[in-house]
């Protein structure tokens, strides 16, 4: 097996005080969801969640898989639905998808396409937020962005690069990688400056190569920032940079595996940012 390494470094954190802050796209990496067509940018590893839904007959059961996360006031979800047939139309879809959610207030909306597919778009009553609706031979798509004004580049970003295809940059979200993502309160979380002794890495696990990786040759850096929390756990993890065809998952199983020493600060156990480099080569 070669040999992959492995190299932790504190992450560090610059604070400007009283300087604007700007929006910086290159922060938002690629996404797509094992075995569906679909990619979309997002500012942080996102939640996964799957339920299978049980419908009346002539309908069939179908399979519902969601994405969201949560980013300075701004909520982003996607959902893809599964769409056996007799199929549902875009115009019963989007009908069944408001009806369920009664309160949120929708404008009327305007027809465009997608990637050569009819979709159609809303923004809320209130300004703050946008939702599209999409439809292939077998899916049908929500994707919705709430908590900003549509004009503001984070909407503009979320929707920009949402893409009925699978980009082969993306990154592929499965319960293991986002299992773990989001589970430590941040607002009590330091970095390593801040602490009287750091993490002690007691055993870093490898991750291996997925067979599809290796058998294309891919090669490069996952990166990623989590939490060494107090309990001794790795949580909070979020993909900085990922690699294709496994790899990103392959480091995240690995690194919610380290153990280690929690860091201390007044004689107490804390939790501290850090940012992990799994290097994958072929040589």
């Amino acid at each position: 097996m070669k040999r992959i390494s492995l190299v932790v470094c504190v992450l560090i954190m610059a604070v400007s005080a009283a300087r604007p802050q700007t929006f910086d796209t290159t922060r938002w990496t690629l996404y797509t969801v094992k075995d569906e067509r679909f990619s979309i940018a997002l500012p942080v590893l996102p939640v996964l969640e799957i339920s299978k839904e049980t419908r009346t007959l002539p309908r069939k059961d179908r399979r519902r898989r969601v994405i969201k996360c949560s980013v300075k006031d701004v909520d982003y979800s996607i959902q893809i639905v599964e769409n056996p047939k007799p199929r549902l139309t875009l115009e019963a879809f989007i009908e069944e998808q408001t009806a369920a959610n009664p309160s949120e207030k929708l404008t009327s909306g305007r027809d465009f396409s997608r990637d050569g597919r009819a979709a159609k778009e809303f923004v809320y009553a209130d300004g703050k937020g946008m939702v599209q609706f999409f439809a292939t031979e077998d899916r049908l798509y929500e994707v919705r962005a709430y908590g900003a004004p549509v004009d503001d580049p984070r909407i503009n970003t979320f929707f920009h690069y949402l893409t009925l295809k699978k980009q082969k940059n993306a990154i592929e979200i499965s319960e293991k990688v986002q299992a773990g993502a989001l589970e430590t309160d941040t607002e009590n979380v330091f970095i390593g400056n801040q602490v009287d002794t750091k993490v002690r890495l007691i055993k870093k696990p490898e991750p291996s190569y997925s067979e599809e990786a290796r058998s294309r040759a891919i090669t490069g850096t996952v990166i990623l920032k989590c939490i060494f929390a107090a309990n001794g756990t790795v949580t909070n993890i979020r993909v900085m940079a990922g690699l294709p065809y496994g790899l990103t998952e392959r480091a995240v199983e690995a690194a919610r595996k380290i153990k280690f020493v929690p860091a201390t600060k007044d004689g107490k156990n804390v939790s501290m940012w850090m940012q992990l480099e799994y290097n994958f080569n072929l040589y």
